[in-house]
């Protein structure tokens, strides 16, 4: 889906990237006592291109978060990314995290090179401004970036991720920081437990999960029953997780099977569930993305403190 501020768009326009901080919220909105998880860091994209720390603040407080992508990219002056780093310390925002999004398993050698080059970078990113990760998808075995293709699944391809993974950790050795894969529904990782064999086979202590539940509900059995499915997901790989993308889903009546990617309160996905289970862990950004419009990102972010509301789930600010 094509969108005014994809997620993919701001990587080239300067609006995403991320940084953790350890928190404990002086102010929370929401929630009653029935839950006692700790609260959840609501985030989402902040449109424009930033050179002053104030001003990036002012824009991400205007919306409410408490998690903001980064406004600064790979190449940045180190005073640069030291000064919105240490804006985002003093005012409790976390920032959720470095976006590389290209094909690291590019057909062409001298592409996959360049976008190996291009995560190392965005990885060292993350490490200075003590962001939450660096995410990307683990790539294609065609043409198309994030493309469907049979060859994503071989155990070629398999151990290409894990060397692929391994090399940019060690190249980067961060400390402050995370590598991590988002799930795709047709390449690897596409589920808890292929997410699981590539951490145990990467093994590498900076490796991490980052979580999209939306991106691995591809078959009926999934949609129709997405409340044991995220419990799955959160149980599997919860000790893991670093940043989560925060979506909705629904089915079409259309042959074979259709499933669509909508706005949170669009779809049917299990938002109490959801929540319940993000506030099981600490100072994880829960991220919204893929909306067309800031009016459509605060009907979503509306929709998901609302529910929060319900399920006694609480959000800083």
């Amino acid at each position: 889906m094509k969108t005014n501020f994809n997620r993919r768009r701001f990587i080239k326009t300067g609006a995403i990237i991320g940084a953790g901080l350890t928190f404990i919220p002086p102010i929370l909105k929401g929630g009653n006592s029935s839950w006692s998880g700790n609260p959840v860091r609501l985030g989402g994209p902040v449109p424009g291109n930033f050179t002053d720390p104030a001003e990036w603040m002012k824009a991400v407080k205007s919306l409410g978060y408490s998690a903001a992508y980064c406004p600064v990219q790979p190449g940045a002056s180190g005073e640069l990314i030291k000064s919105f780093r240490a804006e985002a310390k003093k005012s409790n925002i976390l920032i959720a995290e470095v976006g590389a999004w290209n094909n690291t398993l590019d057909p062409n050698d001298s592409a996959r090179k360049d976008a190996v080059e291009k995560n190392i970078a965005a990885l060292k990113l993350a490490d200075e401004i003590g962001a939450s990760c660096c995410v990307n998808i683990s790539g294609a075995r065609g043409e198309i970036w994030d493309g469907p293709y049979s060859g994503n699944y071989s155990k070629e391809t398999f151990d290409m991720i894990v060397e692929t993974v391994r090399y940019i950790i060690d190249q980067v050795k961060p400390v402050n920081s995370f590598y991590s894969l988002e799930p795709m529904p047709y390449m690897l990782p596409d589920s808890p437990d292929s997410y699981l064999e590539l951490i145990r086979a990467v093994d590498r202590k900076q490796f991490a999960v980052h979580l999209d539940p939306v991106n691995m509900i591809s078959s009926p059995q999934r949609y129709f029953n997405n409340a044991a499915f995220l419990k799955e997901c959160f149980t599997k790989l919860g000790p893991y997780i670093k940043s989560i993308h925060a979506k909705d889903i629904i089915i079409l009546p259309e042959l074979t099977v259709h499933l669509e990617e909508r706005r949170p309160g669009s779809g049917t996905l299990d938002y109490s569930v959801f929540l319940q289970e993000a506030s099981k862990l600490r100072d994880i950004p829960f991220m919204l993305e893929h909306l067309e419009t800031q009016n459509d990102y605060k009907l979503a972010a509306d929709y998901v403190r609302e529910m929060g509301k319900k399920a006694g789930v609480l959000f800083p600010e």
